[in-house]
């Protein structure tokens, strides 16, 4: 999971942070062609001399030796990275034509381990001896694939040909920028690599265009998933989709609910991966992105009810609730949350905190006109919005994900607890109360914090700055518990126990255990109390006055 989020960023931030490498921006001028394609050639030989260098084309060289008519290709999502000069994913497709499967199975099983996910279609996960890799090499025949128009995640019927051309194994690919091959990779030496771009993908990274391969209609009649993963490529990318393709999306968007004989076609285990990693990747392009398209009218109605929730403007100029949200979104990259938090990118649970934080507001409101009330109120609208935000996680199986292993309860609890922050008596909160949560292990106090932070500043009022004077205390107070603590999301242990006091003072087991339990813990939290010795003196103390007070 870590190498994949680490990878997961902006383009043009990877190609400042490396000056030294090539991608296909640097000549944009279409009348630079030849320079263009001198620096995709140059590109191609990078990247290869790398793979080559890590032992990864060993395979090929020796397949070619041992079958002279052979050919490699290495293809899809690995070719177009090295082209946009992002991060190596360690995810390396290969193709390999005039080798029948058997003959490629027992060349393999000699070379290395070999996972046969699918021998029957000519598909082979294969770890080469003495290599450290993470991720198994996928090595396939030339395909071809039949779909059943279902829409179902890679409901088709699947036929491997060695003999079938390069280009008719691309044409299956979802979307031009993927279907890149590039041949002879082992020949490193002989300088014969070549670009095989047989659906215009270069003209589409240049332009920063989304496209289908082939028909729009045609491409999502066979998997519907392939919307939601052009949404996904447009904010990993930062690309726009092309015209035909989005009039396509918009069109079979409420294809995502569609079921076959009571079952989904679309799981909502896909669906929470492309949405998981959409947000991650771009959380206010993805919002723009799921709305414009329908995504969320299909996928999360509720939470389209507030585009329609007006605020009171003293507290929120900024316009209705899906303003305020689309707002605090976009304050994640703001320079008032990295100077507050650093510039580590926010988590996907952060994320989905503040897409629900205020979904509770359109069932809770209350006017002046139709309610009797002195303002537009939202009572209790934290609590139901947390109910809501579990519905939704719950229905989108959004803990289903490997990649981001959600905790649903954590998300719930932000939304539950995000109106923390507006308690006017900061001074009077106990920091028992403050360790429950700021330093509970069960949820991430940090993103309450960071939440309540962008929930204040995406809070424009009409007159004057937005007021970040309770934040401010909030934070203070927690900094000054965590200082006594090496740990920072731990405090220390209780210094007594239950067991302790019943044994000193001749209790028996009752609510006054926990009674006495807490009131100790705030006095220790308070640095009133610092030992075993002085917490005795104190339970003393208050059980003595406690005995008197029942006298009179």
């Amino acid at each position: 999971m870590a190498q994949w989020l680490a990878r997961l960023v902006d383009i043009e931030k990877v190609v400042g942070s490396n000056p030294t490498m090539p991608t296909i921006f640097e000549n944009l001028e279409p009348q630079k062609r030849g320079l263009f394609k001198m620096n995709c050639q140059k590109i191609i030989s990078q990247f290869i001399k790398r793979l080559e260098k890590e032992g990864l084309l060993d395979f090929a060289e020796k397949l070619n030796k041992k079958f002279s008519q052979s050919e490699v290709y290495l293809v899809g999502g690995a070719v177009r990275d090295a082209l946009l000069g992002l991060p190596d994913e360690g995810d390396y497709d290969f193709v390999v034509r005039k080798v029948s499967a058997n003959d490629l199975e027992n060349f393999l099983t000699k070379e290395g381990k070999v996972f046969l996910v699918g021998k029957n279609f000519g598909v082979f996960k294969f770890l080469p001896k003495g290599k450290k890799i993470g991720t198994p090499l996928d090595i396939a025949l030339p395909r071809k694939e039949h779909a059943f128009g279902t829409g179902g995640y890679k409901d088709v019927e699947v036929q491997s040909n060695p003999d079938l051309e390069i280009k008719e194994d691309l044409s299956r690919r979802d979307f031009t920028i993927n279907a890149f091959a590039i041949n002879n990779p082992q020949f490193t030496t002989r300088n014969l690599q070549q670009l095989i771009d047989s659906f215009n993908g270069l003209k589409d990274l240049q332009k920063k265009v989304i496209r289908t391969v082939g028909k729009p209609e045609e491409r999502f009649k066979e998997d519907y998933s392939r919307m939601l993963r052009a949404l996904r490529f447009a904010c990993q990318l930062d690309f726009k989709i092309e015209n035909k393709t989005w009039s396509a999306i918009k069109k079979f968007i409420p294809k995502l609910n569609s079921e076959i004989k009571g079952e989904r076609i679309v799981s909502y285990e896909i669906i929470a991966k492309e949405f998981l990693k959409a947000f991650y990747l771009n959380p206010v392009k993805a919002f723009d992105l799921y709305d414009q398209s329908g995504a969320f009218k299909v996928l999360m109605p509720e939470l389209l009810k507030m585009k329609k929730c007006s605020q009171p403007k003293n507290f929120h100029s900024e316009g209705n609730v899906w303003s305020h949200t689309k707002l605090a979104l976009e304050k994640l990259n703001s320079k008032e949350f990295k100077n507050e938090f650093g510039g580590e990118k926010p988590g996907i649970e952060l994320i989905l905190g503040i897409i629900f934080h205020d979904i509770g507001k359109p069932y809770t409101i209350k006017t002046p006109k139709k309610d009797i009330v002195d303002r537009i109120r939202f009572n209790d609208h934290d609590q139901i919005g947390a109910d809501l935000a579990k519905k939704i996680c719950e229905r989108l199986k959004l803990s289903s994900s490997e990649e981001f292993q959600i905790d649903i309860d954590r998300v719930v609890w932000l939304v539950r607890a995000h109106m923390f922050f507006l308690n006017n008596n900061v001074d009077g909160i106990k920091n028992s109360t403050l360790e429950k949560y700021f330093f509970n292990p069960k949820f991430n106090g940090q993103d309450l914090l960071k939440l309540g932070f962008i929930d204040a500043i995406a809070s424009i009022p009409d007159k004057g700055k937005t007021n970040l004077t309770n934040f401010y205390k909030m934070a203070e107070r927690i900094k000054n518990l965590q200082a006594m603590s090496k740990e920072k999301e731990k405090l220390p242990e209780s210094i007594l126990d239950g067991h302790e006091i019943m044994k000193k003072f001749k209790l028996k087991p009752s609510k006054q255990i926990g009674e006495l339990l807490k009131i100790l813990r705030e006095e220790q939290l308070a640095k009133r109390v610092k030992s075993k010795k002085q917490a005795f003196e104190f339970l003393k103390k208050h059980l003595e006055k406690e005995k008197s007070s029942l006298l009179f």
